[in-house]
Protein backbone atom coordinates (compact mmCIF):
# COMPACT_ATOMS: atom_id res chain seq x y z
CA UNK A 1 0.00 0.00 0.00
CA UNK A 2 2.90 2.21 1.03
CA UNK A 3 4.59 2.39 -2.54
CA UNK A 4 1.09 2.73 -4.21
CA UNK A 5 -0.37 5.49 -2.38
CA UNK A 6 2.52 7.69 -2.27
CA UNK A 7 3.43 6.91 -6.21
CA UNK A 8 -0.20 8.29 -6.76
CA UNK A 9 0.49 11.41 -4.74
CA UNK A 10 4.14 11.74 -6.91
CA UNK A 11 2.05 10.98 -10.07
CA UNK A 12 0.03 13.72 -9.26
CA UNK A 13 2.76 16.60 -8.83
CA UNK A 14 4.81 16.50 -11.30
CA UNK A 15 3.77 19.23 -14.05
CA UNK A 16 3.10 21.92 -11.47
CA UNK A 17 2.96 24.63 -14.04
CA UNK A 18 1.08 24.93 -17.54
CA UNK A 19 3.81 26.50 -20.42
CA UNK A 20 6.44 26.81 -17.88
CA UNK A 21 6.97 29.13 -15.11
CA UNK A 22 6.58 32.31 -16.98
CA UNK A 23 3.84 34.93 -17.93
CA UNK A 24 3.47 35.44 -21.72
CA UNK A 25 2.92 38.94 -22.12
CA UNK A 26 3.45 42.37 -19.54
CA UNK A 27 1.82 45.20 -20.57
CA UNK A 28 -1.76 46.48 -22.59
CA UNK A 29 0.16 47.37 -25.49
CA UNK A 30 2.88 44.71 -25.47
CA UNK A 31 0.49 42.18 -25.22
CA UNK A 32 -2.35 43.38 -27.73
CA UNK A 33 0.89 43.26 -30.31
CA UNK A 34 1.61 39.65 -29.82
CA UNK A 35 4.11 40.46 -27.19
CA UNK A 36 6.40 41.22 -30.26
CA UNK A 37 7.97 44.10 -28.17
CA UNK A 38 11.80 43.70 -27.36
CA UNK A 39 12.51 45.76 -30.31
CA UNK A 40 10.24 48.58 -29.17
CA UNK A 41 9.81 48.55 -24.97
CA UNK A 42 9.05 51.93 -24.57
CA UNK A 43 6.52 52.01 -21.50
CA UNK A 44 7.11 51.41 -18.12
CA UNK A 45 7.01 47.56 -19.45
CA UNK A 46 10.58 47.70 -20.05
CA UNK A 47 11.98 46.08 -16.70
CA UNK A 48 10.38 42.83 -18.08
CA UNK A 49 11.01 43.22 -22.05
CA UNK A 50 13.76 45.09 -22.11
CA UNK A 51 15.65 47.45 -20.07
CA UNK A 52 17.58 49.51 -22.44
CA UNK A 53 14.01 50.87 -23.24
CA UNK A 54 14.14 53.09 -20.16
CA UNK A 55 16.85 54.97 -21.75
CA UNK A 56 14.05 56.41 -24.33
CA UNK A 57 12.37 58.43 -21.59
CA UNK A 58 12.55 61.67 -21.72
CA UNK A 59 10.74 62.50 -18.84
CA UNK A 60 9.43 61.30 -15.19
CA UNK A 61 6.96 58.40 -15.77
CA UNK A 62 4.95 56.13 -14.02
CA UNK A 63 2.84 53.47 -15.58
CA UNK A 64 0.50 50.60 -13.88
CA UNK A 65 -0.58 47.36 -15.56
CA UNK A 66 -3.20 45.12 -14.55
CA UNK A 67 -4.73 42.03 -15.95
CA UNK A 68 -6.73 39.13 -15.41
CA UNK A 69 -5.65 35.62 -16.62
CA UNK A 70 -8.98 33.54 -17.04
CA UNK A 71 -8.22 29.71 -18.26
CA UNK A 72 -11.34 27.03 -18.18
CA UNK A 73 -9.55 23.67 -18.78
CA UNK A 74 -11.31 20.41 -19.00
CA UNK A 75 -9.79 16.41 -18.57
CA UNK A 76 -11.40 13.47 -19.55
CA UNK A 77 -10.36 9.86 -18.63
CA UNK A 78 -13.09 7.62 -19.92
CA UNK A 79 -11.57 4.37 -17.57
CA UNK A 80 -12.39 5.87 -14.67
CA UNK A 81 -15.37 7.97 -15.65
CA UNK A 82 -13.79 11.28 -15.21
CA UNK A 83 -15.36 14.47 -16.82
CA UNK A 84 -14.02 17.06 -15.10
CA UNK A 85 -13.54 21.30 -16.00
CA UNK A 86 -12.67 24.11 -14.07
CA UNK A 87 -12.68 28.07 -14.83
CA UNK A 88 -10.71 30.46 -12.75
CA UNK A 89 -9.00 33.99 -12.58
CA UNK A 90 -6.00 35.20 -11.60
CA UNK A 91 -4.68 38.33 -11.42
CA UNK A 92 -1.60 39.96 -12.09
CA UNK A 93 0.23 43.84 -12.61
CA UNK A 94 3.00 45.92 -12.58
CA UNK A 95 3.72 49.32 -10.78
CA UNK A 96 6.66 50.99 -12.33
CA UNK A 97 8.08 54.36 -12.13
CA UNK A 98 11.10 56.18 -13.97
CA UNK A 99 13.51 59.01 -13.51
CA UNK A 100 15.89 60.39 -16.05
CA UNK A 101 18.84 62.12 -14.17
CA UNK A 102 19.86 63.69 -17.38
CA UNK A 103 19.97 62.83 -21.35
CA UNK A 104 22.04 59.81 -20.62
CA UNK A 105 20.82 57.98 -18.11
CA UNK A 106 17.88 56.60 -16.34
CA UNK A 107 16.86 54.91 -13.14
CA UNK A 108 13.51 53.14 -12.26
CA UNK A 109 11.99 50.83 -10.09
CA UNK A 110 9.00 48.15 -10.82
CA UNK A 111 6.98 45.92 -9.47
CA UNK A 112 5.50 43.08 -11.26
CA UNK A 113 4.21 39.67 -10.93
CA UNK A 114 6.30 37.70 -14.01
CA UNK A 115 4.21 34.39 -12.86
CA UNK A 116 0.57 33.64 -11.88
CA UNK A 117 -1.23 30.84 -12.72
CA UNK A 118 -3.01 27.68 -11.30
CA UNK A 119 -6.00 25.02 -11.42
CA UNK A 120 -9.03 24.80 -9.02
CA UNK A 121 -10.61 21.46 -9.67
CA UNK A 122 -14.23 20.25 -8.17
CA UNK A 123 -12.51 17.52 -6.03
CA UNK A 124 -15.77 15.65 -6.89
CA UNK A 125 -15.15 15.24 -10.40
CA UNK A 126 -11.75 12.95 -8.93
CA UNK A 127 -13.75 11.04 -6.73
CA UNK A 128 -12.63 7.89 -8.43
CA UNK A 129 -8.98 8.37 -7.82
CA UNK A 130 -9.73 9.17 -4.13
CA UNK A 131 -12.15 5.95 -3.40
CA UNK A 132 -15.43 8.06 -3.09
CA UNK A 133 -13.55 11.11 -1.25
CA UNK A 134 -14.45 14.89 -2.29
CA UNK A 135 -10.94 15.68 -1.89
CA UNK A 136 -9.39 19.39 -2.97
CA UNK A 137 -7.75 19.71 -6.39
CA UNK A 138 -6.03 22.29 -7.56
CA UNK A 139 -3.12 24.90 -7.45
CA UNK A 140 -1.24 28.09 -7.40
CA UNK A 141 1.82 29.20 -8.19
CA UNK A 142 3.20 33.16 -8.68
CA UNK A 143 6.44 35.29 -8.43
CA UNK A 144 6.25 38.60 -7.66
CA UNK A 145 9.14 40.48 -8.58
CA UNK A 146 10.97 44.03 -7.23
CA UNK A 147 13.40 45.56 -9.84
CA UNK A 148 15.61 48.58 -9.54
CA UNK A 149 16.56 49.42 -13.28
CA UNK A 150 19.28 51.08 -14.77
CA UNK A 151 19.52 53.18 -18.41
CA UNK A 152 22.10 54.10 -20.45
CA UNK A 153 21.82 56.13 -23.72
CA UNK A 154 25.34 56.03 -25.31
CA UNK A 155 23.97 57.83 -28.59
CA UNK A 156 20.59 58.41 -30.37
CA UNK A 157 21.12 55.14 -32.02
CA UNK A 158 22.27 52.83 -29.07
CA UNK A 159 21.04 52.07 -26.10
CA UNK A 160 21.88 49.43 -23.19
CA UNK A 161 19.70 48.78 -20.08
CA UNK A 162 19.92 46.11 -16.93
CA UNK A 163 17.65 45.31 -13.97
CA UNK A 164 18.55 43.67 -10.92
CA UNK A 165 15.40 41.21 -10.41
CA UNK A 166 14.53 40.01 -6.09
CA UNK A 167 12.24 37.22 -7.06
CA UNK A 168 9.56 36.59 -4.44
CA UNK A 169 7.84 32.84 -5.26
CA UNK A 170 4.79 31.38 -3.79
CA UNK A 171 3.26 28.22 -4.26
CA UNK A 172 0.49 26.08 -2.81
CA UNK A 173 -1.45 22.56 -3.70
CA UNK A 174 -3.68 20.57 -2.95
CA UNK A 175 -4.23 17.26 -3.90
CA UNK A 176 -5.05 13.23 -3.09
CA UNK A 177 -2.51 10.92 -1.86
CA UNK A 178 -4.78 8.45 -3.17
CA UNK A 179 -7.90 8.59 -0.59
CA UNK A 180 -6.44 11.02 1.42
CA UNK A 181 -5.46 14.72 1.45
CA UNK A 182 -2.45 15.90 0.10
CA UNK A 183 -1.53 20.05 1.02
CA UNK A 184 1.39 22.29 0.66
CA UNK A 185 2.04 26.02 0.83
CA UNK A 186 5.39 27.80 0.48
CA UNK A 187 6.77 30.92 -0.52
CA UNK A 188 10.95 31.83 -0.59
CA UNK A 189 13.13 34.34 -2.40
CA UNK A 190 15.58 34.15 -6.18
CA UNK A 191 17.89 36.62 -7.89
CA UNK A 192 18.28 36.98 -11.02
CA UNK A 193 19.09 39.82 -13.69
CA UNK A 194 18.01 40.91 -17.28
CA UNK A 195 20.37 42.69 -19.93
CA UNK A 196 19.24 44.67 -22.55
CA UNK A 197 20.26 46.36 -25.82
CA UNK A 198 18.30 48.92 -28.45
CA UNK A 199 19.54 49.47 -31.51
CA UNK A 200 17.67 52.18 -33.42
CA UNK A 201 20.24 52.25 -37.15
CA UNK A 202 16.92 55.19 -38.67
CA UNK A 203 13.65 56.09 -37.80
CA UNK A 204 12.33 53.09 -39.38
CA UNK A 205 13.95 50.07 -37.62
CA UNK A 206 14.73 49.34 -34.10
CA UNK A 207 16.36 45.94 -33.28
CA UNK A 208 16.71 44.80 -29.76
CA UNK A 209 18.19 41.81 -27.82
CA UNK A 210 17.38 41.39 -23.95
CA UNK A 211 18.41 38.14 -21.36
CA UNK A 212 17.12 37.19 -18.43
CA UNK A 213 19.63 35.34 -16.18
CA UNK A 214 18.35 31.97 -14.61
CA UNK A 215 16.98 32.66 -10.96
CA UNK A 216 17.02 29.68 -8.31
CA UNK A 217 13.89 30.47 -5.78
CA UNK A 218 14.14 28.31 -2.75
CA UNK A 219 11.34 27.87 -1.28
CA UNK A 220 10.38 26.57 2.03
CA UNK A 221 6.78 26.17 3.80
CA UNK A 222 4.82 23.16 5.23
CA UNK A 223 3.18 19.84 3.82
CA UNK A 224 0.42 17.96 5.47
CA UNK A 225 -0.55 14.01 3.88
CA UNK A 226 -3.12 12.46 6.14
CA UNK A 227 -1.95 9.00 5.20
CA UNK A 228 0.92 9.44 7.81
CA UNK A 229 -2.07 8.35 9.92
CA UNK A 230 -2.24 4.81 7.82
CA UNK A 231 1.26 4.58 8.40
CA UNK A 232 1.06 5.76 11.97
CA UNK A 233 -1.14 2.53 12.63
CA UNK A 234 0.82 0.33 10.24
CA UNK A 235 4.49 0.19 12.19
CA UNK A 236 3.28 1.10 15.77
CA UNK A 237 5.11 4.91 15.43
CA UNK A 238 3.26 7.98 15.70
CA UNK A 239 4.51 9.58 12.42
CA UNK A 240 3.20 13.37 12.29
CA UNK A 241 1.02 14.40 9.47
CA UNK A 242 2.25 17.49 9.37
CA UNK A 243 6.20 18.06 8.03
CA UNK A 244 8.44 21.50 7.29
CA UNK A 245 10.32 21.12 3.14
CA UNK A 246 12.50 22.82 1.33
CA UNK A 247 12.26 22.94 -2.39
CA UNK A 248 14.57 25.02 -5.22
CA UNK A 249 13.04 25.65 -8.09
CA UNK A 250 14.84 27.39 -11.08
CA UNK A 251 13.18 30.12 -13.46
CA UNK A 252 15.87 29.16 -16.10
CA UNK A 253 17.46 31.94 -18.53
CA UNK A 254 15.31 33.66 -21.67
CA UNK A 255 16.31 35.30 -24.60
CA UNK A 256 14.54 37.51 -26.66
CA UNK A 257 15.31 39.27 -30.06
CA UNK A 258 13.14 41.52 -32.02
CA UNK A 259 12.76 43.57 -35.52
CA UNK A 260 10.60 46.82 -35.65
CA UNK A 261 9.61 48.89 -38.66
CA UNK A 262 7.51 51.89 -39.71
CA UNK A 263 6.64 51.71 -43.08
CA UNK A 264 4.75 54.41 -42.71
CA UNK A 265 5.14 57.07 -40.08
CA UNK A 266 1.25 55.31 -38.40
CA UNK A 267 2.20 51.95 -38.92
CA UNK A 268 4.68 49.63 -36.68
CA UNK A 269 5.17 46.28 -37.98
CA UNK A 270 7.12 43.84 -34.97
CA UNK A 271 8.51 40.60 -35.29
CA UNK A 272 10.07 38.66 -32.08
CA UNK A 273 11.72 35.31 -31.00
CA UNK A 274 11.77 34.19 -27.28
CA UNK A 275 13.85 31.34 -26.26
CA UNK A 276 13.39 29.52 -22.92
CA UNK A 277 16.12 26.76 -21.56
CA UNK A 278 13.08 25.10 -19.93
CA UNK A 279 15.78 21.84 -20.21
CA UNK A 280 17.08 22.97 -17.18
CA UNK A 281 13.89 21.96 -15.29
CA UNK A 282 14.80 17.85 -15.38
CA UNK A 283 14.42 16.41 -11.68
CA UNK A 284 13.03 18.47 -8.96
CA UNK A 285 14.08 17.86 -5.08
CA UNK A 286 12.06 18.00 -2.00
CA UNK A 287 13.63 17.96 1.47
CA UNK A 288 11.11 16.74 3.74
CA UNK A 289 12.29 18.40 7.41
CA UNK A 290 10.64 15.56 9.42
CA UNK A 291 12.95 12.80 10.46
CA UNK A 292 10.67 9.75 10.30
CA UNK A 293 9.33 11.10 6.81
CA UNK A 294 12.46 10.71 5.64
CA UNK A 295 12.89 7.35 6.83
CA UNK A 296 9.68 6.18 5.39
CA UNK A 297 10.35 7.64 1.95
CA UNK A 298 13.80 6.04 1.82
CA UNK A 299 12.23 2.37 2.62
CA UNK A 300 10.35 2.55 -0.52
CA UNK A 301 11.94 1.51 -4.45
CA UNK A 302 10.54 4.71 -5.84
CA UNK A 303 11.93 8.48 -4.63
CA UNK A 304 8.85 9.99 -3.25
CA UNK A 305 11.25 13.22 -2.81
CA UNK A 306 11.35 13.34 -6.59
CA UNK A 307 9.58 15.62 -9.10
CA UNK A 308 9.90 14.34 -12.90
CA UNK A 309 10.03 16.73 -15.39
CA UNK A 310 11.89 16.10 -18.41
CA UNK A 311 10.28 19.65 -19.61
CA UNK A 312 12.07 20.85 -22.97
CA UNK A 313 13.42 24.43 -24.46
CA UNK A 314 10.65 26.36 -26.18
CA UNK A 315 11.31 28.82 -28.80
CA UNK A 316 7.99 31.32 -29.48
CA UNK A 317 7.70 32.96 -32.54
CA UNK A 318 5.26 36.72 -32.47
CA UNK A 319 4.27 38.84 -34.86
CA UNK A 320 2.20 42.40 -33.85
CA UNK A 321 1.32 45.43 -35.54
CA UNK A 322 -0.11 49.06 -34.59
CA UNK A 323 -1.81 51.55 -36.76
CA UNK A 324 -2.23 54.81 -35.31
CA UNK A 325 -5.43 56.23 -36.86
CA UNK A 326 -5.07 59.92 -35.09
CA UNK A 327 -2.40 61.48 -32.69
CA UNK A 328 -4.58 60.33 -29.88
CA UNK A 329 -5.56 56.80 -31.21
CA UNK A 330 -3.82 53.32 -32.06
CA UNK A 331 -5.18 50.17 -32.95
CA UNK A 332 -3.23 47.08 -32.47
CA UNK A 333 -3.18 43.24 -33.39
CA UNK A 334 -0.93 40.19 -32.97
CA UNK A 335 -0.38 36.46 -33.27
CA UNK A 336 2.21 34.22 -31.25
CA UNK A 337 3.00 30.53 -31.34
CA UNK A 338 3.38 29.39 -27.68
CA UNK A 339 4.66 25.51 -27.32
CA UNK A 340 4.55 23.28 -24.39
CA UNK A 341 7.71 22.69 -22.46
CA UNK A 342 5.94 19.36 -20.58
CA UNK A 343 6.20 15.72 -22.30
CA UNK A 344 3.45 13.31 -22.77
CA UNK A 345 5.28 11.49 -19.91
CA UNK A 346 5.04 13.98 -17.53
CA UNK A 347 1.87 15.73 -18.41
CA UNK A 348 -0.88 15.97 -15.38
CA UNK A 349 -3.77 17.91 -14.40
CA UNK A 350 -2.59 20.47 -11.76
CA UNK A 351 -1.70 22.79 -14.21
CA UNK A 352 -1.75 21.17 -17.67
CA UNK A 353 0.31 22.27 -20.56
CA UNK A 354 -0.89 22.67 -24.03
CA UNK A 355 0.68 23.60 -27.10
CA UNK A 356 -1.22 27.55 -27.72
CA UNK A 357 -1.80 29.55 -31.01
CA UNK A 358 -2.47 33.04 -29.71
CA UNK A 359 -4.65 35.28 -31.63
CA UNK A 360 -4.11 39.56 -29.52
CA UNK A 361 -5.61 42.86 -30.37
CA UNK A 362 -6.50 46.05 -28.29
CA UNK A 363 -6.64 50.19 -28.51
CA UNK A 364 -4.75 52.90 -26.90
CA UNK A 365 -5.33 56.50 -26.58
CA UNK A 366 -3.07 58.97 -25.63
CA UNK A 367 -3.40 62.51 -24.15
CA UNK A 368 -0.53 64.60 -23.95
CA UNK A 369 0.78 63.76 -20.31
CA UNK A 370 -1.26 59.87 -20.02
CA UNK A 371 -2.06 56.98 -21.73
CA UNK A 372 -4.77 54.39 -22.01
CA UNK A 373 -4.35 51.21 -23.32
CA UNK A 374 -6.44 48.10 -23.36
CA UNK A 375 -5.34 44.63 -24.59
CA UNK A 376 -6.82 41.20 -24.78
CA UNK A 377 -5.16 37.76 -25.74
CA UNK A 378 -7.00 34.73 -26.39
CA UNK A 379 -5.10 31.25 -26.31
CA UNK A 380 -6.27 28.63 -28.32
CA UNK A 381 -4.73 25.46 -26.55
CA UNK A 382 -4.49 22.25 -28.83
CA UNK A 383 -6.12 18.77 -27.45
CA UNK A 384 -3.64 16.69 -25.90
CA UNK A 385 -4.24 13.19 -25.69
CA UNK A 386 -2.04 11.26 -23.47
CA UNK A 387 -1.03 7.79 -22.73
CA UNK A 388 -0.24 6.00 -19.40
CA UNK A 389 3.27 6.11 -18.94
CA UNK A 390 5.12 6.11 -15.23
CA UNK A 391 5.43 9.61 -14.30
CA UNK A 392 1.85 10.98 -15.72
CA UNK A 393 -1.68 11.17 -15.88
CA UNK A 394 -3.45 10.02 -18.95
CA UNK A 395 -6.58 11.39 -20.33
CA UNK A 396 -7.58 13.93 -23.03
CA UNK A 397 -7.19 17.65 -21.95
CA UNK A 398 -8.30 20.59 -23.21
CA UNK A 399 -7.52 24.38 -22.46
CA UNK A 400 -8.24 28.07 -23.69
CA UNK A 401 -7.08 30.85 -22.20
CA UNK A 402 -8.65 34.54 -22.06
CA UNK A 403 -6.31 37.38 -20.75
CA UNK A 404 -8.00 40.98 -20.62
CA UNK A 405 -5.51 44.00 -19.55
CA UNK A 406 -5.64 47.30 -18.91
CA UNK A 407 -2.99 50.40 -18.20
CA UNK A 408 -2.15 53.80 -17.55
CA UNK A 409 0.54 55.87 -18.24
CA UNK A 410 1.50 59.04 -17.04
CA UNK A 411 4.48 61.73 -17.43
CA UNK A 412 5.35 64.81 -15.70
Amino acid sequence: MKGKVLTLFLILTVGLWANGLNLNSLGSRAQAMGGAYVSIADDPTAVFWNPAGAGLFSRRTVGIYMAGIIPSGSYQFSFLGIDAQYSKTYLTGLFGIYYPLNEKLTLGLALYTPSGLGTAWDGQDFAPLSGGRNLKWGSKVGVLSISPVLAYRFSEKILFGVSLNANYGMMDLDTSAGTYQYSESSKGWGYGATLGLLIKPSDRFSLGLSVKTASKVSLSGDVTMEVMRVYSALYGTEIPTTSGFTRDITWPMWVGAGLSFRPTDNLILSLDVHWTQWSKEDVIITDYENSLWKILFSATPKKEEEMVLHWKDTTQIRFGAEYRVSDALAIRAGYYIDPSPTPDETMNVLLPSLDFNVITFGVGYSGGSYSLDIGVEYLMGKERNIEATEHNMPGVYRMNILVPSVSFTYKF
